[in-house]
């Protein structure tokens, strides 16, 4: 059980991870688009929209670089949930007071035309799907070739070979 556990955790570290990086190498060549994006949003004032625009796809190669290294992958994973929950705040958000805009998840953003439909729903469901990857990355061992496991950072959350289906010495399961 333990494997198979470790196993679902390499694909959701690799899921979030992958997509995230994607994102931010994306954007991170156009940074005036990914400005435009989150200006779309009317949720910040334009110099801080231009702050998070500039800053957003740094964070997101260096979340996605970490969580597919598999270092540093619990706090890794509580920023990309941290992420998640904004995204998803701020398509709600827009959603909500009738903005048509494109998310700028993958480059792009701004508004759409009167004939496009922008998709909140499956940009929704596609964010509450990685945020759900995060939390079970934040709650379950790092997964499979991962540097924390090989560098000892994994502490008590990834049992070791000898350990096997066995409970940890304070009782809890490590799966």
């Amino acid at each position: 059980m333990v494997t198979a556990l470790s196993w679902v955790t390499t694909v959701a570290r690799l899921v979030l991870g992958v997509s995230l990086f994607v994102a931010g190498a994306i954007k991170i060549g156009a940074p005036a688009v990914s400005v435009q994006a989150v200006k779309a949003y009317e949720l910040l004032p334009d110099t801080l929209a231009t702050v998070v625009g500039h800053g957003l796809p740094i964070v997101e190669i260096i979340v996605g670089i970490l969580l597919v290294l598999g270092l540093l992958t619990r706090p890794s994973a509580v920023v990309g949930g941290v992420l998640m929950v904004a995204f998803i705040v701020g398509i709600s958000s827009a959603w909500a007071r009738g903005l048509r805009i494109d998310c700028g998840c993958f480059g792009g953003g701004g508004t759409v035309g009167a004939d496009q439909d922008p998709g909140y729903i499956w940009e929704l469901l596609r964010d509450a799907g990685f945020l759900l990857c995060a939390a079970w990355i934040v709650y379950k061992p790092p997964g499979r070739f991962a540097m924390d496991s090989a560098l000892g950072l994994a502490g008590s959350r990834e049992p070791g070979p000898a350990d096997g289906d066995e409970d940890d010495e304070d009782g809890s399961d490590t799966d």
